[in-house]
């Protein structure tokens, strides 16, 4: 049947060369053909993913992709030319290329048009790339005029649609761009290059225009909604994996910890308090002065026994990760070994200075370079030293900092850099990719027993398949500031990179000078952590004063009773988020979903930057602006004073036509329209979705604390909806040998029962039996009690009436 396809397929092209004033030339897995000067290639990577490659003159260019880890393709296609259309059709994306022109238009098999390219818009500039000839390159699309486009990475800008701006694509402490974006319409285009990029969309067109490219190289591909869309992307770029369960409770750090004993403190007083969390981090200096930077080594004598720390917050049931850099002070270990191989830049990084004061002083120069992650033999050599020095410690995970890298005091000379690849303007946007793949290649090589978990400063397209969660930098703490995280999220998340966070109140506070005394300053803390109690990790962090709890108060102070309110939150929602992730990894999910990804229809939804679904049931709409301060005067000074007389109200829009929950209160409200809700400094507006079946589990003090042995299943009516509870052994790569077991809850609406399904697959240390408590859309109570009915359950299909 395939040889009569393909056999079919050359001579559709066969007959069509006769009338093409260009020839075209069939090719494995698709065609090329030039036009004027220049060379196209269209080559099918999948049914609906097509990937476009054009240079002048005629030696060809083979270019190896840095985020592409997919080849293409055998696809069943047809080929057909009419008049100067020539068109490729799949069973899912049709490409048509006008022979004399040039120009590509990208349509559904029905005809139904997504995107074309701008008309004799590419353009081959000649550019010496540190001694080698090369191009700038430059092309151009057509998007209507209403579309709306999300991606291109993380910008602080507070921008949901990515319409009628312009970006310079060169990564920073707080933008990772990724040269992607997707449309409401249903596709996605991902420009295949790493060099300082601009993004430029304006009323004549959307462009690309990259510093160095020996060829125009992008990938178009077509899923009809987001979710597929992000699915295409992974495919291209691989799939996320799973992270530990620990890695989703409550994460403490600042800048920094200064001693062991400070880090186990910090543990031993939580647990004291009855505050869960699940992780701790050391930030840097552990190994001592600028001189040593990032040594890899515990040279810091507060430090002394890193062994007994390490010991110590394993005893506690909790897990660690340390700081580790992109760059190496001039008398460490590794600095030597990468320096004797020529794996060392010379362009002007952080730290600048030997000594730690601030400003810098010049007359001490630390002599800190950054190393060239692109020579696989560098990226050896910064394991071991990494795996010796700290891995063989026991440390769970790494806090990969500066990898965007630092690149300071920016001289124009600084790109002709050379690095294993070729200058440091070709390949300067994925050095993310490439420090974060070697740390997670080489750990995954030598251990399977515990998961890859880092956590990175900077991002490229594929670092996903890496086990990153990216955050989104040193920002500066205010109102402004949080609302834009929340956008910043969601178009990272769309780029198909699901694992985001944000440093919970803010890293810098620079605006609030009374630092934890002043009263804004705790109501935006508090509303931050509200927040990140929804985001796929849920870290406070930050310079300048303590998060720690306990640093807000005491029991029965507003502050430190909303904060222990939505950590508690979080841990009662891990069998939900557990379950999502697997959505994540299994299905191409994404954790914090865009409001377009589950209504694109609805018009009003599009644009909104304030608002986003975590997983499919529960839409969060978080507080961004101060309710519970008043000025007063003292003296010459206007000072914040806080003021709980009145409460504040959140103006929140629930999308789509549906039902909704108000997860605090169970009030039904329907969708389409905006409504004014009241936001206590412990509320932040949270609704579910009717349909939604939502798992709780119980309140600990750490994620593992406790088995799902009788776990609330809270259904609420009002449409029919869909469940999997995932489980696994909470850790390791046993579950890519399909060593976990799914639990499928339907709520049939019109019959008001919930089928639940025979579990599938097993693990060990699997509940053989265990309870269920199916509760009806109740209001949340503050001890997480409900009524509801028990049954049993032992594994094989239950259907329960309510």
């Amino acid at each position: 049947m395939k040889k009569s396809i393909y056999l079919w397929m050359l001579l559709s092209i066969v007959l069509s060369l006769p009338a093409i004033a260009q020839p075209i030339k069939k090719t494995q897995f698709g065609a090329r053909v030039k036009v004027n000067t220049t060379w196209i290639h269209i080559q099918f990577y999948s049914p609906s993913i097509v990937r476009i490659l054009k240079y002048p003159g005629d030696e060809e260019v083979k270019k190896e992709s840095l985020s592409v880890i997919k080849t293409p393709q055998q696809v069943a296609y047809t080929a057909k030319q009419s008049g100067d259309q020539f068109t490729l059709k799949s069973k899912e994306l049709q490409v048509t290329l006008d022979v004399k022109s040039g120009q590509l238009t990208f349509s559904t098999p029905s005809g139904t048009a997504l995107l074309k390219e701008k008309v004799s818009s590419e353009a081959f500039t000649p550019f010496n790339d540190a001694g080698s000839s090369t191009y700038s390159v430059t092309q151009a699309f057509q998007l209507d005029q209403e579309e709306a486009i999300y991606g291109l990475g993380q910008q602080q800008r507070g921008k949901m649609s990515q319409r009628n701006l312009k970006l310079n694509m060169v990564q920073g402490n707080t933008d990772d761009y990724i040269p992607f974006f997707q449309s409401v319409k249903g596709y996605g285009l991902y420009w295949d290059n790493y060099s300082p990029t601009v993004f430029e969309d304006k009323p004549e067109g959307t462009l690309f225009k990259s510093d160095v490219g020996d060829c125009i190289d992008y990938y178009f591909m077509y899923g009809g909604n987001a979710d597929e869309v992000i699915s295409r992307m992974r495919d291209l770029t691989g799939q996320a994996p799973m992270f530990p369960l620990w890695t989703f409770g409550f994460w403490q750090s600042k800048e920094r910890y200064k001693s062991q004993d400070e880090v186990v403190n910090v543990i031993k007083k939580h647990r004291e308090l009855g505050v869960p969390l699940d992780g701790i981090i050391q930030d840097w200096q552990y190994w001592g002065n600028n001189y040593l930077w990032n040594a890899m080594d515990f040279l810091n004598p507060e430090f002394s026994n890193p062994q007994k720390m390490v010991n110590d917050v394993h005893q506690l049931k909790a897990h660690m990760i340390i700081s580790i850099w992109s760059s190496f002070g001039p008398y460490t270990k590794p600095y030597r070994a990468l320096d004797s191989i020529g794996a060392l830049f010379k362009f002007n990084t952080w730290p600048q200075s030997g000594s730690e004061k601030w400003p810098p002083n010049q007359d001490y120069p630390s002599g800190v370079r950054v190393y060239d992650a692109y020579n696989p033999k560098a990226r050896d050599i910064y394991w071991n030293y990494l795996n010796k020095g700290v891995f063989s410690l026991g440390m769970d995970g790494w806090w990969m900092d500066s990898t965007e890298p630092d690149h300071l005091d920016f001289k124009p000379g600084d790109f002709n850099t050379k690095t294993y690849l070729g200058s440091f303007r070709k390949v300067r946007n994925a050095y993310p990719l490439m420090t974060v793949g070697g740390v997670a290649q080489h750990q995954r090589t030598q251990s399977a027993d515990k998961r890859v978990f880092i956590l990175t400063r900077s991002a490229f397209a594929g670092q996903q398949r890496y086990g990153a969660n990216t955050w989104s930098g040193d920002v500066t703490a205010s109102w402004q500031a949080l609302k834009n995280q929340i956008s910043a999220g969601l178009n990272f998340s769309l780029c198909g990179i699901p694992y985001w966070n944000s440093d919970i109140g803010g890293f810098f506070l620079n605006n609030y000078r009374r630092r934890l005394n002043d009263p804004e300053y705790r109501e935006l803390y508090v509303r931050w952590l509200q927040f990140g109690a929804f985001c796929p990790m849920m870290r406070s962090h930050g310079a300048d004063a303590p998060r720690e709890i306990y640093q807000f108060g005491k029991k029965g102070d507003k502050a430190y009773d909303a904060i222990e309110k939505y950590i508690n939150l979080r841990y009662r929602l891990l069998p939900y988020t557990y379950s999502t992730s697997w959505e994540v990894t299994s299905r191409q999910s994404s954790m914090m979903r865009a409001l377009v990804m589950d209504f694109a229809s609805d018009k009003n939804a599009l644009d909104i930057n304030d608002e986003f679904m975590f997983g499919k049931s529960l839409l969060v709409a978080p507080v961004t602006q101060a309710m519970y301060v008043k000025p007063v005067v003292e003296g010459a000074n206007t000072l914040q004073q806080e003021d709980f007389s009145k409460t504040g109200t959140k103006q929140v829009y629930l999308p789509g036509n549906g039902i909704w929950y108000d997860f605090w209160t169970g009030e039904k409200t329907s969708g389409g329209k905006s409504i004014s809700k009241a936001a206590g400094l412990d509320i932040i507006p949270l609704y579910v979705k009717a349909g939604s079946i939502l798992p709780l589990g119980p309140q600990v003090q750490f994620a593992e604390e406790k088995k799902w042995d009788n776990l609330e299943i809270v259904v609420y009516p009002g449409a029919d909806g869909d469940f999997t509870l995932y489980e696994d052994e909470n850790d390791n790569y046993h579950y890519e040998e399909g060593k976990y077991s799914e639990i499928k809850f339907h709520w049939n609406d019109a019959k008001h029962s919930l089928q639940i399904s025979t579990r599938k697959g097993a693990f060990n240390g699997m509940l053989n039996q265990r309870k269920f408590t199916i509760v009806f859309a109740p209001a949340m109570t503050n001890d997480g009690s409900h009524q509801g009915k028990v049954l049993n359950y032992t594994g094989t299909a239950q259907q329960v009436k309510l």
